[in-house]
């Protein structure tokens, strides 16, 4: 079996992945993936390479990292070893790994929380994005990163005063794109499509919209129709491992006894080459037997139905039918 990898660039097409920071910090070294060539040759994945801060996995390391004014101190989850990110060491990590996109250091925090711990992550992330931008700079002076791009990260919560500030002050800096982080972390669906509707008309029109860690089908469309560009998820390739499949009349759960004798594919609109070769019936088979095969399948069925989805949905703006599209999309899961 070819590599996941090679299925998503030849079999998919897509254009970029995201690659984690944090992860190949600690393995297999973002220094050794430098000597081996950086991603691209080290992975022979020829398109662009999105890679995060490592801000994400420190808040959900929560209980083995620190954050401070100066950085976030964490221990790995592999061995207990200690480590400390600065703005300046995620960007020397990131030059080495060789990304098209690099994200900077933010502070990120879970919802609900306190007024206090808002503004702190706010003034946090601002004066590092401050000082990250400066040394990106003047590392590109020296000759170094000429070929990446930098993005910034607003946070401020569900907090309008907040999102506005902090957008305010980050747009104002000489980023190539920026990112609306902080959402999607236990807050209604709602405030984070109304956060995101509040904080886009304070971000260039000119330079990427990027939503961080969304979403599902339903929460892509919404805030596409709100102004965004960009977005990340690990649920395409996280609910196929669990057997959760998506399709244009919503999801299906191929576990079920009611897809042992199932015919069908997964979903007749699909052209996926899982739609095309296989039944409900089989993957319902490799899923319960456990082969690994499976999960091959079922994440490029996945992936697959995210990519057509941003496809059509790209098309029906261009088209300036994106409301015709967005009706059409919710029509099939009545």
């Amino acid at each position: 079996m070819l590599s996941l990898l090679y299925d998503v660039e030849e079999i998919l097409d897509a254009k970029i992945i995201l690659a984690n920071t944090y992860h190949t910090y600690l393995r297999p070294g973002d220094e050794n993936i430098a000597k081996m060539g950086k991603l691209h040759k080290y992975t022979t994945y020829s398109r662009s390479f999105l890679t995060d801060s490592g801000g994400f996995q420190a808040f959900s390391l929560s209980d083995i990292s620190k954050p401070s004014e100066k950085g976030i101190e964490f221990k790995s989850h592999i061995d207990g070893s200690k480590h400390f990110f600065t703005p300046k060491k995620v960007i020397d990590i990131q030059t080495n790994l060789g990304s098209d996109i690099m994200m900077i250091l933010d502070d990120l925090v879970a919802l609900p929380a306190t007024q206090e711990r808002i503004q702190t992550s706010i003034e946090r992330t601002t004066a590092w994005a401050k000082e990250s931008i400066q040394y990106f700079r003047s590392q590109q002076d020296k000759g170094i990163c000429t070929e990446q791009n930098i993005f910034a990260i607003i946070q401020g919560g569900t907090d309008k005063a907040f999102r506005t500030k902090s957008a305010t002050e980050l747009c104002a800096l000489d980023y190539d794109g920026f990112a609306i982080g902080g959402l999607s972390v236990g807050e209604a669906n709602q405030d984070m499509y109304d956060t995101v509707e509040h904080t886009v008309q304070y971000m260039p029109e000119d330079k990427p919209r990027y939503l961080m860690g969304v979403g599902t089908p339903e929460d892509l469309i919404e805030n596409i129709d709100r102004g965004v560009d960009m977005f990340d998820c690990v649920m395409p390739t996280r609910n196929a491992r669990n057997g959760t499949l998506f399709t244009s009349f919503g999801r299906i759960n191929i576990r079920g006894a009611k897809f042992k004798a199932d015919e069908g594919p997964i979903d007749k609109e699909c052209e996926c080459l899982t739609c095309k070769r296989y039944t409900r019936s089989y993957l319902n088979h490799l899923y319960r037997a456990k082969e690994l095969t499976f999960f091959r399948l079922a994440t490029l069925h996945n992936l697959h139905y995210y990519l057509n989805l941003m496809k059509q949905a790209r098309e029906a703006i261009l088209e300036d039918r994106y409301a015709e599209f967005k009706k059409d999309f919710y029509a099939k899961r009545s």
